[in-house]
């Protein structure tokens, strides 16, 4: 497939993403589509700014884009429990 039609695909894909704040105030972001990515940054900015870097360079596989080629979830929540 050809680099113009890859990006146009990833541009209009929005994927879903998990920030935490962790004990040493580092945000820790993961993008749970592709398995082990994951990125941290000192900042809400750098930190999404590397896991855009991370989804990238998984996107260089061709198995991984396949998955975001099939990805098209009619809904995405995220909640939590207490325990």
């Amino acid at each position: 497939m050809s680099d113009i039609k890859q990006k146009s695909i990833r541009k209009k894909k929005q994927l879903p993403i998990i920030i935490e704040k962790d004990e040493d105030n580092f945000y820790v972001v993961e993008c749970p589509v592709f398995e082990g990515c994951y990125s941290q940054g000192a900042t809400l900015d750098e930190a999404l700014k590397n896991i855009r870097e991370v989804v990238e360079l998984i996107l260089e596989e061709k198995s991984n884009y396949k998955i975001l080629k099939d990805y098209n979830p009619s809904e995405i929540s995220l909640h939590t429990i207490t325990i």
